[in-house]
């Protein structure tokens, strides 16, 4: 029996492994990396360094698109409900690569779900069926400093998002399920990358002919979505973002 790892690059997954290995070895576990062409450069250097020190094998998956090149094709923005962007960069093609070198009883998902977020994995066990799946971080409750324990121990550093207070390492920091609080964590501590994504974000709607964002800000008890290009604008005359909106991803679910 195999253990498939998912592993996105960020603490979680890390130690996933780190406690699949301990328990089943490192000849019975494999880790795989569903990249979105959209990555902070810094997490090439965690999934390699990790994975050395692991001692696993590591497979990268790329349908060779980004996330805005995807939103394109499929002619409509992901938000927090709707996520093309993962579906079709991360679960649709990590299940492809799965089906084609393991059938269900030759194989078990792991995922680096915490015991926080355990009410995600009923949802992601369904999902997965018949491959069974086990989150080893619900099972044992570890906490970041452990985490990060473990990896001072190897000599690794944490993802760099991480320090600048990200909540994930995926995207570069940059989620169409995240709130201002990430956007504005985004802006203030990568500009260029927002840039980037705005711009990105002004050819869909060119191309979608209207513009509806996926920032939400509530106004007098009303939702109403925001284009990165307004928030910018909002945050450059002095307006306070929402602090308190959730932050997004959970793009394995």
């Amino acid at each position: 029996m195999m253990r498939v790892v998912s592993y996105s690059g960020g603490l979680g997954s890390f130690m996933a492994a780190h406690l699949t290995v301990a328990k089943y070895g490192k000849a019975s576990t494999v880790l795989v990396f569903t990249d979105t062409k959209t990555e902070d450069e810094d997490l090439y250097r965690f999934l390699h360094q990790t994975s050395e020190a692991l001692g696993c094998e590591l497979i990268t998956l790329a349908d060779g698109r980004n996330i805005w090149e995807v939103f394109m094709d499929v002619r409509f923005q992901g938000n927090s409900r709707i996520d093309p962007c993962s579906r079709i960069l991360k679960r649709e093609l990590f299940r492809k690569w799965m089906q084609e070198r393991f059938a269900p009883e030759q194989a078990t998902l792991v995922v680096g779900i915490s015991y926080e977020e355990k009410h995600r994995l009923d949802r992601v066990a369904k999902n997965w069926a018949p491959y069974k799946v086990e989150a080893p971080l619900c099972e044992v409750g570890v906490a970041r400093k452990e985490i990060l324990d473990v990896l001072d121990d190897q000599g690794i550093d944490p993802p760099r998002l991480y320090e600048q207070g990200f909540p994930h390492n995926n995207c570069g920091g940059f989620c169409v399920k995240t709130g201002q609080r990430q956007m504005k964590m985004l802006l203030d501590t990568n500009p260029d990358r927002y840039r980037w994504h705005e711009e990105q974000q002004e050819k869909l709607f060119a191309l979608l002919g209207k513009r509806h964002g996926f920032i939400r800000k509530h106004i007098n008890g009303s939702t109403h979505y925001l284009g990165m290009k307004e928030f910018r604008e909002s945050i450059e005359v002095g307006q306070q973002p929402e602090l308190f909106t959730e932050d997004g991803c959970g793009c394995f679910i």
